[in-house]
């Protein structure tokens, strides 16, 4: 077990009736209520960071310099983390001046004009 897998004490509030519901649930799959309660929330965790409109969300803050990286890598994953540090490093970077070239015939001599008005009658 690593250290971020080591229990943690949690103390919290909630309504009578959903404690009620939950040991129910409990004794119905012979299961413990943090057991119950620790599935819960892993898979609404899971579920809540596979959201685009969370992960649109991190990014925004984190680009707005209001989330770390670390707080970013455990809210979305280390891989989706390392893509958006290197979207921001590349939006934080100067565009580079440089003047479109006069000198470059794209076409080659070979520009081929189109009449779109032919297509407009039809």
């Amino acid at each position: 077990m690593s250290a971020s897998d080591d229990p943690r004490r949690v103390h919290f509030q909630s309504p009578e009736y959903l404690v009620d519901r939950l040991d129910a649930i409990a004794e119905l799959f012979d299961k413990d209520r943090t057991d119950l309660l620790v599935e819960a929330i892993r898979e609404y965790i899971e579920d809540t960071a596979e959201s685009e409109t969370f992960q649109e969300l991190v990014a925004t803050k984190y680009y707005d310099d209001q989330l770390d990286f670390e707080t970013v890598k455990q809210l979305v994953g280390a891989e989706t983390a390392q893509r958006l540090r290197l979207l921001k490093a590349d939006l934080e970077d100067e565009p580079l001046d440089l003047a479109a070239p006069d000198d470059v015939d794209v076409y080659d001599g070979d520009a081929t004009a189109v009449d779109t008005a032919a297509d407009d009658d039809r």
